[in-house]
């Protein structure tokens, strides 16, 4: 399937790009959110008339990005667990709790937004680095520690 990207795609392409992706992507994911349209000859036609929109588009997303991160940057949560003696967690810690304890903090951060450096999630206690990916060009890097429960 031949698309159109409207905005910048983490680890697809850039915006204007004509890509080829599965059918179940680019139906499933890209066109639904508003990230592609399918590379017919009438949409290539309206992309071209309406470019510099995307761009602009593109370019207020990026800043409001840039903006998030710099608030957001160098935060550092920490979640009650419970926990074995040992250390290990009974259950886990996920993008989920570290989304939610952000809000608390004031931060509104999307649990898909949320990737921990030893991937997946957490089963001990200890500190973590996370990555925010809040833009394709956008990561910020916060600090989460995962204690036990009292």
């Amino acid at each position: 399937m031949e698309l159109i990207l409207l905005q910048k795609v983490h680890k697809l392409g850039d915006l204007g790009d004509r890509v080829r992706v599965r059918p179940g992507y680019g139906r499933n994911y890209l066109i639904p959110k508003g990230l592609a349209v399918p590379a017919t000859p009438e949409n290539i036609a309206f992309f071209e008339q309406k470019r510099a929109e995307y761009e602009q588009r593109a370019r207020d997303l990026l800043a409001l990005a840039e903006a998030r991160k710099a608030a957001i940057e160098g935060v550092e949560v920490t979640i009650a667990a419970n926990a074995s003696t040992e250390g290990k967690l009974y259950g886990s810690v996920g993008p989920r709790d570290v989304a939610h304890a952000l809000a608390e903090l004031g931060h509104s951060v999307d649990k898909s937004e949320i990737h921990f450096e030893e991937g997946g999630v957490v089963r001990q206690i200890g500190e973590y680095k996370a990555v925010i990916r809040l833009h394709a060009d956008v990561r910020a890097e916060i600090r989460v520690r995962v204690v036990a429960e009292s």
